[in-house]
């Protein structure tokens, strides 16, 4: 944890002086009230009395300065450290594969990024201030105490180590508690994001009252987990506050009494007593507060390097080149793969994909034609080799391989943004100028003159003010400013009405020309352009053939000797 101080350890250590000043500000403040109420009025002068006064008052206001000091450079210090370590956090959530986020639910990784490293900022901000303005305070008060009078020190002793002895068993029920509390958070927000995301979904079924019952059922786990927490607390910090605390100054006022009665102690003794019995009690709900909020931040940095510590599964090798081809044939050697745990979805694929050829892979859902298209940029990783240009794609740059394949899904995803924003993702470089030609050559550009704003017309979140038809050119448009020589198209018009298809194939039509291109399809139509069709059935290729609608000179095949699905 001590590497996220680095970059800010003069802060740190001037935020530490501030304290420390603080705090022996703080202790010697009595020191001149005893010598005021014990000294200066039985034998010195008004003009004494006044100087020490003015003393306290430089004291006050040093303290004052300090705590300004502290207190805002302190808050920035942590927001500063949250930010490093969100930054980072968020840069490593990119780096992550796919069977990475195959296996984790949104709204917990959102909590991480969020609710944790909030805890986390607040401990490493108040920790060291409070360590050092309370530890000083307490043990400074306790010293003095004991020079005073060690008799009467012993006595204060007793009620602070049965308050100790008392809250530590909370303390470790409150840490298992806490971690629980903060994965049920995690889950309540990821049932929201889900569902916000598909409330489209859900109130074209009518299934409101389902969602809120099942909202009712993660937010009542939530609750129960504040609620455990809200009663480990109360019976901890409220007997600290109003039971052990006043204790002390119970104890004080009887046996300092006594001791007064007795002729052992002076009344000027007693009430300086009482001054630092106050900075040695004051502290305990603070440093009890402090205990909890380290918890809360231990539990955040835990989840946080849980995180960290996953490497990617899929990296660049040391030997790792940039893709340069001057033509690019994809080549499938015995290629296998299986998800993690689970039965084998390829087996043993050989394909090659001259350059510039359009190949149509069919079959029934479910059966691996996604899947065997998503191991050419290395989403995931495989048995076999694949080679594109000759190269094996284990051995180039995963930026440089995927910056030339271009996907154009089923499921279109569209930024909250403006067209022109969205189409520009495709490549970050390039001019509006481009943008535009991009758009024509998609047959988008019609349509966005149209709209409210054109190109800078906002298209709300994912794309929702937006038709299927017109989400699915704005993505193919961006795909064309990319300008990959590789193309996958998964399935990319089986959401669309016919209109809109019509459209669309136009667009692809014209994306794939001089392109090597994969089609993942259900549709007669959408493969009539194709040189050739595979079919895939239990992880093999059934037939490999040319295209029943074959380009001008290829040779013609029966339909029906393809499954369409």
């Amino acid at each position: 944890m001590g590497q996220y101080y680095a970059p800010y350890k003069r802060l740190l250590a001037a935020n530490l002086i501030s304290t420390f000043g603080v705090s022996v500000l703080a202790l010697v403040l009595p020191l001149i009230v005893r010598h005021i109420t014990g000294t200066l009025v039985e034998t010195g002068s008004g003009g004494q009395i006044l100087q020490a006064s003015l003393v306290m008052l430089a004291i006050i206001a040093a303290q004052t300065g300090f705590s300004i000091y502290y207190d805002y450079k302190g808050h920035d210090m942590g927001a500063k450290i949250e930010r490093d370590m969100r930054g980072q956090l968020f840069e490593h959530y990119q780096k992550l594969d796919f069977s990475f986020y195959d296996n984790q639910k949104i709204g917990q990784l959102i909590s991480r990024i969020s609710n944790d490293l909030n805890d986390l900022s607040e401990m490493m901000h108040h920790t060291p201030e409070n360590v050092v303005i309370h530890g000083i305070q307490f043990f400074g008060a306790l010293g003095i105490l004991f020079v005073l009078n060690p008799s009467l020190a012993m006595a204060v002793c007793v009620p602070l180590i049965l308050m100790f002895a008392y809250s530590f068993p909370f303390y470790r029920k409150m840490q298992g508690v806490k971690r629980q509390n903060r994965a049920r958070l995690g889950e309540v927000s990821n049932f929201v994001q889900e569902n916000l995301a598909g409330i489209r979904v859900v109130q074209s079924f009518a299934n409101e009252q389902a969602e809120i019952d099942k909202f009712r059922y993660e937010n009542a786990a939530f609750y129960g987990s504040v609620s455990k927490i809200a009663k480990y607390e109360a019976f901890n910090f409220a007997p600290i506050e109003f039971f052990f605390q006043p204790l002390v100054t119970v104890i004080i006022v009887a046996v300092g009494g006594i001791s007064i009665v007795q002729g052992y102690l002076s009344i000027a003794d007693l009430l300086i007593f009482i001054m630092y019995a106050a900075y040695l009690t004051a502290p305990i709900p603070r440093l009890a507060f402090m205990v909890e909020q380290v918890q809360d931040g231990l539990i955040g940095f835990e989840r946080f390097r849980e995180i960290m510590q996953i490497s990617p599964e899929i990296q660049d090798s040391p030997t790792a080149v940039d893709l340069i081809a001057t033509k690019y044939d994809v080549l499938f050697k015995d290629v296998s793969f299986r998800y993690n745990g689970q039965s084998e979805v390829l087996s043993k694929i050989n394909l090659h994909v001259q350059s510039g050829e359009t190949v149509a892979i069919i079959g029934e859902s479910g059966v691996g034609k996604t899947t065997l298209c998503s191991l050419i940029p290395r989403f995931y990783d495989c048995e076999g080799e694949i080679l594109i240009g000759g190269a094996n794609i284990r051995e180039i740059k995963l930026k440089s391989l995927r910056e030339n394949i271009g996907f154009v899904r089923q499921e279109t995803f569209l930024f909250a943004g403006t067209v022109l924003e969205n189409i520009r993702y495709g490549d970050l470089a390039k001019s509006d100028e481009e943008i535009i030609a991009a758009a024509k050559a998609a047959n988008a550009h019609d349509f966005i003159e149209k709209l409210p704003n054109g190109y800078h017309t906002d298209i709300g979140q994912r794309g929702v003010k937006l038709s299927g038809g017109q989400q699915q050119r704005i993505s193919i448009a961006r795909v064309f400013l990319k300008n990959p020589p590789i193309l996958i198209l998964d399935e990319a018009t089986s959401s669309l009405d016919y209109a809109s298809e019509r459209e669309v194939m136009k667009s692809l039509a014209e994306l794939t020309k001089g392109r090597t291109t994969f089609i993942i399809a259900h549709r007669l139509s959408t493969i009539e352009n194709a040189d050739r069709v595979v079919e895939l059935q239990d992880g093999r290729f059934k037939t490999v053939g040319l295209c029943p609608t074959p380009r001008k000179g290829a040779r013609s095949l029966d339909p029906a000797h393809f499954f369409m699905g």
